[in-house]
C-alpha cells in the first residue's frame, strides 16, 4: 500500500431506513480517511449516526449508496476470499460488554470461535492464542475457563477487545467501548487501547459522545449531525478553533479546567430539539437551531469545504 493511500477511505456514504411513509436518512453523504495506525473519531449528539456508518462501513448494513475502501478497493467488489480477509482484518468493540458475549460460553471459547473460520489451528493452539491475547489485553490466562456472569463490567470490555484481536486485524470500529463502564474504569480501556494500537499499528475509528476521552484518543474528529458530518480536522486543531456553530456549541459543554474556559468562555445552549432524519428541515440541516441562520441556510445545503489546511466545515457563513 502506498505511503499516502488510507487504510480505509468512505466516499459519500449513505445508509437509509423505510420509517412508515417516509425515509429515516441514518447515515447521509458521510466521507472520511483512515491512515495505518490513526485514529479517527465521530462525535455527535444521540441518534446522529455515529453507530450506523461504523456498522455499515463494516458490511454490518449494506450500504444505500456511496463507496467504501479497503487498501484501496472498493470492497462491494470483493470476491468471496477477499470478503473474508476483510471480514477478519476488520473488526468492531461493541459498547455493552454485557449483551455482546454469549453467556453459555467460556471466555476461551468466545475469543477462539473466529480463529475457527480463520486460522488453520489445532484445538490446543486455539487455546495458547487465547491465553496470550488474555495476558495482552490484561487479564490472566486462567480467565480462559471462567464464563462471562463472573466478570466485572471492565473485564467483560477487555473479552471483547481480545476477541476482536484473536483474528489479528489492522482496522477496529471502537463503537461507545467505555460508555456503559464505571468512571474508574473507563481510563484503564482507553489506555489498554491507546498501547495495543502502538504495539499492532492498529487504526481506530472510535465512536463516543465523551468529548475529553475523544480529544485524548484521537488524531482526527468528524462531528456528526442528523446523519452528515459538519466538521472535520485535526484534534487539537478543531478543540482549539471550532468553525461550525454545532461544533462550537457542543465543545462548549465540556467540563473542563482548560485556561480557554476558565477565562470566562461560557456555554453555548442550542435552543429547540434535533429535527427528525424523517423529515430534516430543507438546506442546512442545522439552520433550525443556529442562531447565525440565513437565507441561502434555507434553500442550498452546504458541502464540507476545506477552510483551513485540513480542517473542514459545511457552513455557508464560514468565510476565510
Amino acid at each position: 500500500m502506498p505511503d499516502n493511500m488510507p487504510l480505509l477511505s468512505v466516499k459519500n456514504l449513505c445508509k437509509y431506513f423505510p420509517a412508515g411513509r417516509g425515509v429515516l436518512r441514518a447515515v447521509d453523504n458521510v466521507s472520511f480517511d483512515i491512515r495505518q495506525g490513526e485514529t479517527f473519531s465521530l462525535v455527535g449528539e444521540s441518534g446522529c449516526g455515529k453507530t450506523t456508518c461504523g456498522r455499515t462501513l463494516l458490511g454490518v448494513y449494506t450500504p444505500t449508496s456511496g463507496e467504501v475502501y479497503y487498501n484501496g478497493t472498493d470492497i462491494s467488489t470483493f470476491s468471496k476470499r477477499e470478503k473474508k480477509l476483510f471480514g477478519k482484518k476488520a473488526q468492531m468493540i461493541f459498547q455493552d460488554p454485557y449483551s455482546c458475549l454469549d453467556p453459555r460460553m467460556t471466555i476461551g471459547s468466545i475469543i477462539q470461535e473466529g480463529m475457527k473460520v480463520h486460522f488453520d489451528l489445532s484445538a490446543s493452539e486455539r487455546q495458547n492464542k487465547a491465553e496470550e491475547i488474555l495476558r495482552k489485553t490484561g487479564l490472566r490466562a486462567d480467565f480462559a475457563s471462567r464464563f462471562p456472569h463472573e466478570l466485572s463490567g471492565g473485564q467483560r470490555q477487555r473479552v471483547g477487545i481480545a476477541r476482536a484481536l484473536a483474528l489479528e486485524p489492522d482496522f477496529i470500529v471502537c463503537d461507545e467501548p467505555i460508555a456503559s463502564l464505571d468512571v474508574s474504569i473507563q481510563a484503564q480501556i482507553i489506555n489498554l487501547l491507546i498501547k495495543l494500537q502502538q504495539e499492532m499499528g492498529l487504526s481506530y475509528l472510535f465512536i463516543s459522545h465523551d468529548l475529553s476521552v475523544v480529544r485524548h484518543i484521537s488524531d482526527r474528529i468528524g462531528v456528526m449531525y442528523l446523519g452528515g458530518i459538519v466538521e472535520s480536522a485535526p484534534a487539537e486543531e478543531i478543540f482549539r478553533n471550532p468553525f461550525h456553530p454545532y461544533t462550537q456549541a457542543l465543545f462548549s459543554s465540556i467540563l473542563s479546567v482548560d485556561s480557554d474556559r476558565s477565562s470566562g468562555a461560557s456555554r453555548i445552549k442550542l435552543e429547540g430539539e434535533v429535527p427528525s432524519p424523517v423529515n430534516s428541515p430543507s438546506g442546512c440541516k442545522f439552520r433550525t437551531r443556529c442562531k447565525y441562520a440565513a437565507e441561502i441556510c434555507s434553500n442550498i445545503s452546504p458541502e464540507l469545504r476545506e477552510i483551513e489546511k485540513d480542517h473542514f466545515a459545511a457552513c455557508h457563513l464560514i468565510n476565510k
